[in-house]
C-alpha cells in the first residue's frame, strides 16, 4: 500500500476514534491537503474496500482499513515517544516519525514499541543513563561517571 493512503488512513482513524464518520474537509485539513485531492483520495481507498465514502457526509474505516489506520497510528505514537526520548523537539519528532513510519521492518517496529513502552511504564523513575545522555545532548559534554570514549 502506498505511502499516501496510509496517511489517509491514519488521518481518518484519529478523526473517527470517539466514532462517526470524518467529513472530507476534515480530513483535508488534518492533512494540509485540498479537499479536492482529498475526495480524489478517498474514492481510491473505497474502491479498496478500506473505507465506506457517501460524498456530503465523510469517510467510516472499514475492518481492514481500520486495522491499517490502527497500526499506522501506533507506528507513528512510538516513533515520535522515541525520538522525543532522544531530545528531539515534539514538532520534529513528529514530521520525522510520519516520515519514518513507513519505510521500517515490521520487526524493527515491534523491538522499539518494547523499548518505549519498557522506557515509559520501568518501575524505576527516569534511567541515569537516559538523564546522562539528556545533559550530553544539552551541553555536548559527558555527565561525570560516564565512561568517556578513547
Amino acid at each position: 500500500m502506498r505511502r499516501r493512503m496510509e496517511d489517509y488512513l491514519e488521518a481518518i482513524y484519529h478523526l473517527t476514534s470517539h466514532g462517526g464518520s470524518a467529513r472530507t474537509t476534515a480530513i483535508a485539513r488534518f492533512l494540509g491537503v485540498q479537499p479536492g485531492s482529498a475526495t480524489e483520495m478517498l474514492q481510491k481507498l473505497a474502491a479498496r474496500d478500506l473505507i465506506t465514502y457517501r460524498k456530503y457526509e465523510g469517510a467510516e474505516l472499514t475492518l481492514e482499513g481500520r486495522r491499517v489506520g490502527r497500526a499506522v497510528s501506533e507506528k507513528h505514537h512510538t516513533l515520535c515517544e522515541l525520538l522525543k526520548m532522544m531530545q528531539v523537539p515534539e514538532s520534529i519528532a513528529d514530521r520525522d516519525a510520519c516520515t519514518m513510519e513507513h519505510n521500517l521492518n515490521p520487526v524493527t517496529i515491534l523491538q522499539l514499541k518494547k523499548f518505549v513502552r519498557f522506557m515509559q511504564e520501568c518501575p524505576e523513575p527516569v534511567p541515569r543513563w537516559l538523564e546522562h545522555f539528556k545533559e550530553y545532548s544539552q551541553t555536548g559534554t559527558f555527565p561525570q561517571g560516564c565512561r568517556r570514549p578513547e
